[in-house]
């Protein structure tokens, strides 16, 4: 009677990061399990989408927007022509469908339990708006961190990837003399 309890005093906060969690683990194993690798590649979109929702309850929108431009963006385009490039053939084995539905159920059964312990061992606290920041996760607070207290390995780590930016076109440059067979 007390797991029901704790259900029915869920906030819409906690309702939403549960359902996300929900759509993350779907995508996730979505991606696993999928023949087509190109419906796994959709998967991954999802799965990163709803890391990206994750990243927005937790007031960290920055790092949601990084996230959606750079993985579902930039990453999963990447994938998307590798994927093209390479032309995989139907040459997987093909799965009995009761140790499909076995494995799913089993798998689907364990991240139940899981989520219930979950939800049943979790203790929520109210907030309190006296101490709460609101621009915990903003640009602005993190551009002044970033350029106050970290500025020396900011600095350091955009010379090593002008390091490494150098050293990719050095390997990468031809030879005069050099034939393409």
């Amino acid at each position: 009677m007390d797991f029901l309890e704790i259900i029915k005093n869920l906030s819409l906060t906690q309702w939403s990061f549960y359902i996300v969690s929900v759509i993350t683990l779907f995508g996730a194993l979505g991606t696993i399990m999928s023949k087509n690798p190109i419906h796994s590649i959709i998967y991954l979109i999802m799965t990163f989408f709803s890391l990206s929702a994750h990243y927005v309850l937790l007031n960290a929108q920055f790092l949601a927007a990084v996230n959606i431009v750079v993985y579902a963006g930039a990453i999963m385009v990447l994938f998307l022509f590798v994927v093209m490039f390479l032309n995989i053939k139907d040459e997987a084995p093909e799965l009995d469908d009761n140790k499909l539905v076995l494995g799913t159920s089993i798998i689907g059964g364990t991240i139940g339990v899981v989520i219930i312990a979950a939800i049943k061992l979790s203790e929520t606290s109210p907030v309190n708006p006296a101490t709460y920041q609101v621009k915990t996760g903003f640009i602005e607070t993190l551009g002044k961190i970033l350029y106050s207290k970290y500025l020396l390995p900011f600095e350091l780590v955009s010379v090593l990837f002008l390091i490494a930016m150098s050293g990719a076109v050095l390997l990468g440059r031809r030879e005069k003399g050099e034939r393409n067979f």
